[in-house]
């Protein structure tokens, strides 16, 4: 913790699996507070009871962010366990009577999408603060599922949507919050950024390594959570310090050096890669193993309905089974008539 005040680090958001099934995890919530940082709580839900969000109030916890992956059907599915949903609003409820305050966060695919508007409505009426949503890719769960991947098209439909919903939260004061694989440059970015200043309302370029990093279990240091470990661990906190990690590493240092010539595909010739640079390193790598052309981008599905075509996936190798694996895809132009008749992978289990 005192490292990570020394590098000027304002937020720290403990995830899981779930964190409280540490013994110690109120005394690492504490140590974030008590070293000027703002702590933050992600979790399922399951077992955040009473006395758990009564001790994330005394540690200081500021927020927690429940995961509600669409209403109950298509969140239990998603994670595997009946009564997942369940124990998400239960968890709200125990937050609320503690006094702490609580977001949602949702992952947007083929089996959460039908139930965006009622999730909406729900998250109204539980007294939700904020609503981060973002694309899942072929990643935990998902990497075996790719049935369940919303194809690049997908997005003109889905834009809209989150535009109205945004415009929603603003009137029931829910903050619309997009993770870092939503947007990009189309006529819904302001809107779906509109938070701070000017210059916070639209993509600035992948945190990972820039202003954010991960830390996991065992010490290792990568600069975005969800990466996958084997190819951008940096080093780990206990054999080095995290000021030379974050300096000094070419995993840590990666976005911050970046250059033009690491994109590929449709990004290399974007009007948009001076800012974007690809978007997020996180969803290139979960589909193609390589980062440096994003698939999940509002401009670019406008630009290609714009020449009558559409891009969808093609799964060319499973995940392996490792931690933070994927499996391993490539991109098809087809006619925008082809996609649109093709759905390739029905929705089963």
């Amino acid at each position: 913790m005192r490292q990570l005040a020394e590098l000027g680090t304002r937020e720290i958001t403990l995830i899981g699996g779930e964190a409280y099934l540490r013994d110690d995890w109120t005394l690492i919530a504490q140590a974030v507070v008590s070293h000027g940082m703002r702590a933050g709580l992600t979790s399922g839900g399951r077992g955040l009871d009473r006395e758990r969000a009564l001790a994330a109030k005394r540690a200081g916890v500021d927020s927690v962010s429940i995961s509600l992956d669409g209403l109950e059907a298509a969140h239990d599915r998603q994670r595997g366990v009946r009564g997942s949903f369940v124990a998400g609003l239960s968890a709200l409820a125990e937050l609320r009577d503690a006094g702490v305050g609580f977001t949602v966060n949702t992952q947007l695919n083929r089996l959460s999408l039908p139930d965006l508007e009622r999730l909406f409505d729900l998250l109204v009426t539980e007294g939700v603060q904020g609503w981060q949503v973002q694309l899942t890719v072929p990643m935990g769960r998902a990497a075996d599922r790719p049935e369940w991947l919303l194809e690049p098209w997908e997005l003109l439909d889905l834009y809209p949507r989150l535009a109205a919903l945004a415009t929603r939260g603003r009137e029931h004061g829910v903050v619309f919050w997009p993770a870092n694989n939503i947007g990009y440059y189309g006529p819904y970015e302001a809107l779906l950024r509109n938070r701070g200043s000017e210059g916070d309302r639209i993509w600035q370029g992948c945190p990972a390594g820039t202003y954010a990093l991960g830390i996991e279990s065992d010490g290792s240091i990568k600069g975005c959570p969800s990466l996958p470990t084997q190819s951008y661990v940096g080093g780990n906190v206990r054999e080095r310090s995290l000021r030379s990690i974050w300096d000094e590493t070419r995993e840590l240092r990666y976005t911050r050096d970046r250059t033009l010539d690491e994109l590929w595909g449709f990004c290399q010739s974007c009007y948009y890669r001076d800012e974007c640079r690809a978007g997020c390193t996180w969803t290139a790598h979960s589909f193609f193993g390589r980062p440096g052309n994003n698939p999940y981008c509002h401009h670019r599905a406008l630009e290609h309905e714009r020449l009558g075509v559409r891009e969808t996936f093609v799964q060319r190798e499973a995940a392996p089974g490792l931690p933070f694996d994927h499996g391993r895809f490539e991109i098809a132009v087809v006619s925008a008539g082809a996609a649109t008749a093709v759905r390739h992978l029905p929705l089963v289990e």
